[in-house]
């Protein structure tokens, strides 16, 4: 009876973890990470590219988005595993190091991109209601998330199916408000079809979707959690394809709302753009409640965050391209509190570097890295037959989806480049060191038989 129920709720798929996810969860766990912390900061740097059109480039971004998220989607129910885009990697290259890489460059970005939000946590968000040093903050409010991490995964995505409600009530908010400001005679609905004065609309589209792109990329964190997951075959396409096509429908909204309520210049030059939005249209609602929400997206996009990086270091173990300790669990709990206490003392120690825009710039450049090699790695194993049903994607999607990675790549600044290339020597040393460690504990095994 039991091998009935776990092959019932996992497909067969035996598993140290906890199969404590359901398709809702699965849900709002994609929607949350989605929606994020990115569209409170990103809606002005958008408009100083594109002034009032605003939607375009979300539209491109999210159908940009949506290619790679059709590979993520195929390999996903093919090879339900923790680990994600390295495991992948290793079934289609054969090759320890790429998949290492690959797996590396995921595993950088989920904790660059914890050790961004923990600072942004810590930051005027924050001090709106106690002040307290960021280098304090930062490292305390991810000790916080690790504790809520490792209590379990049915606990973390239960906190983030709450987050998640208040972040959208936010977004839907601000749609709201704008509409009622447009029913008193108030905004200026002409404005979502002006580029600024003498740019090229062509590309000054390409450079905001670019911008955009950041706001989309958080699926990827759903495929660490794999393991987890009730039925991943019938569950995690709807889930995927679902929440991200949401969240796209709730950009759009909220950027149509944003030009219409301020001048793109006003847009552009605001840190907290949708509070200004909020401001103009003149609801009585005072300004901490935004700050309030903001805090909860950043606190929420955290957690999923590290919830992905702490897998992926599990699922890594688990390949033997990380050490064997990564993949210890607690007993009762099921959850690996080896990999939490690793990926959280990284993140902790990237929280003092206070460069914000590299680190996420950095986030984007690292997942694109892993994108390309997904995307490439769908047309690989079309020739491995796998044991059960699942969902395989039209080809020519994939195929566009190596061509956009290699579009948004040309497109990063030198010093992202930089920054990136600095983190990947790092990881080829340790891949190197470990590789030496492994061969020297077996040598005396070796030398008894």
């Amino acid at each position: 009876m039991a091998a009935d129920v776990t092959a019932a709720r996992g497909d067969g798929v035996e598993t140290k973890l906890k199969r404590g996810i359901t398709g809702p969860l699965l849900f709002l766990f994609i929607l949350g990470d989605v929606l994020g912390a990115g569209v409170y900061a990103l809606t002005g740097e958008i408009a100083g590219e594109v002034g009032g059109v605003l939607w375009l480039p979300l539209l491109l971004a999210l159908f940009l988005a949506l290619l790679t998220a059709g590979s993520y989607a195929e390999l996903v129910t093919k090879y339900p595993r923790a680990g994600g885009a390295a495991v992948f990697a290793q079934r289609a290259f054969r090759s320890p190091i790429v998949s290492y890489l690959v797996g590396f460059s995921m595993l950088a970005a989920g904790v660059v991109s914890a050790a961004g939000l923990s600072i942004a946590f810590a930051g005027d968000y924050l001090a709106a209601f106690i002040d307290v040093p960021t280098a304090i903050a930062a490292p305390i409010f991810l000790l916080l998330v690790a504790a809520l991490n490792a209590r379990g995964i049915r606990e973390s995505l239960g906190g983030n199916v709450v987050m998640t409600i208040i972040e959208l009530s936010g977004l839907v908010i601000i749609v709201v408000a704008v509409a009622v400001m447009l029913g008193a005679g108030g905004g200026d609905v002409a404005r979502v079809t002006q580029f600024p004065d003498g740019a090229n609309p062509a590309l000054a589209t390409l450079a905001a979707t670019i911008i955009a792109y950041y706001s989309f990329v958080g699926f990827e964190t759903s495929a660490n959690v794999a393991e987890e997951i009730r039925n991943p075959r019938k569950v995690y396409p709807r889930a995927l394809i679902g929440s991200m096509l949401v969240a796209g429908v709730i950009y759009l909204l909220v950027g149509l709302a944003s030009a219409i309520a301020l001048p793109p210049g006003d847009l552009a030059g605001s840190s907290a753009p949708l509070l200004d939005v909020f401001d103009a249209t003149g609801v009585p609602v005072p300004g901490w409640v935004f700050s309030l929400i903001a805090l909860v997206a950043v606190a929420n996009g955290a957690l999923l965050t590290m919830i992905m990086a702490s897998r992926l270091a599990y699922g890594m173990a688990e390949q033997r391209l990380l050490p064997p300790v990564l993949s210890r669990v607690l007993p009762k709990r099921r959850t690996p509190w080896v990999a939490i206490v690793a990926t959280t003392a990284v993140a902790m120690g990237l929280t003092l570097v206070g460069d914000l825009a590299t680190l996420a710039e950095t986030v984007v450049l690292l997942l694109l890295f892993v994108f390309l090699s997904t995307n490439v790695a769908v047309l690989v194993l079309r020739r491995d037959r796998a044991e059960r049903d699942h969902f395989r994607v039209w080809t020519w999607v994939p195929v566009l989806g190596v061509a956009s990675c290699i579009l948004l790549l040309t497109q990063q600044a030198p010093h992202v480049w930089l920054f990136g290339s600095i983190l990947l020597a790092v990881g080829l040393a340790a891949y190197g060191l470990a590789r030496l460690t492994t061969r020297r504990a077996e040598v005396p095994a070796d030398v008894e038989h």
